[in-house]
C-alpha cells in the first residue's frame, strides 16, 4: 500500500462515523411561520439558535388548519425523518369555527403517524378570543390538554401564554405576536421541550 493510501485509511479512522444531527420538526401555522415579519426574527429560527446541535426544519403554512397538516404531514415526515416533531396547528380551526371533534381527530392521527415513525410529538396548545362564546371557547381550549393525555405526548398549554392580554406585543391584526415576542413563544415552548431533550 503507498504512503499516501496509507494517510488516507489512517484519516478516515480518525475522523469516525459522521452522525447526522437530530432533527426537531416544528409543523404549524402562521404563528411559527413567521407571520409579517422577518424570518430569522421568528420563535422557531431562535429555537434553532438555542440548539445548534440540532437541526431544526420549519414547516410551518399560515393559514394552515389540522386538515390540511393532516394531509401534509407524511410527504414532511418522509422527506425530514424527524426525532421530534411539534405539532402547532389547530387555531384555523377555532378561528373557522369548524367542528372541535375533527379537530381533535386530525390532531391525533398526526401524533400517531409521528409515533409510526418511531417519532416524539410536543402538541402546542391554543386558546381563542371570548367573542368565539364561552361554550365553544372552553371546549377548545380543553381539547389540547384531552388529545395529548389520549395520545401520550408532552403539550405546551398555550402558545401565547404571558402575552395574549398584552395588545403591545401584537401586529396590527391583533391575531400575530411582532418580532420582539417572539422571544416569549420560544420560551413557552421551551419550557415543555427541554425536559424532552434530556430524556434522550
Amino acid at each position: 500500500m503507498s504512503i499516501c493510501m496509507k494517510v488516507l485509511c489512517l484519516l478516515w479512522l480518525l475522523s469516525g462515523p459522521v452522525l447526522a444531527a437530530p432533527t426537531i420538526l416544528v409543523f404549524g401555522d402562521s404563528l411559527s411561520a413567521a407571520y409579517g415579519i422577518p424570518r430569522d426574527s421568528g420563535w422557531v429560527n431562535l429555537l434553532q439558535q438555542r440548539l445548534p446541535q440540532h437541526r431544526v426544519v420549519n414547516a410551518s403554512v399560515s393559514g394552515e388548519t389540522t386538515a390540511g397538516g393532516l394531509t401534509r404531514l407524511p410527504e414532511v415526515l418522509a422527506a425530514h425523518k424527524p426525532h421530534l416533531t411539534i405539532i402547532e396547528l389547530g387555531a384555523n380551526d377555532g378561528l373557522r369555527g369548524l367542528p372541535l371533534a375533527q379537530t381533535a381527530r386530525n390532531l391525533e392521527a398526526m401524533i400517531d403517524l409521528v409515533k409510526k415513525q418511531d417519532g416524539e410529538v410536543l402538541l402546542v396548545g391554543m386558546r381563542l378570543p371570548p367573542n368565539y362564546g364561552p361554550a365553544y371557547t372552553r371546549k377548545f381550549q380543553t381539547l389540547f390538554a384531552e388529545v395529548a393525555q389520549a395520545g401520550k405526548v408532552r403539550l405546551v398549554p398555550f402558545l401565547l401564554a404571558g402575552m395574549a392580554d398584552q395588545r403591545e406585543r401584537f401586529q396590527a391584526d391583533g391575531l400575530h405576536p411582532d418580532a420582539g415576542a417572539q422571544v416569549l413563544l420560544v420560551d413557552n415552548v421551551w419550557r415543555e421541550l427541554k425536559p424532552m431533550l434530556k430524556e434522550k
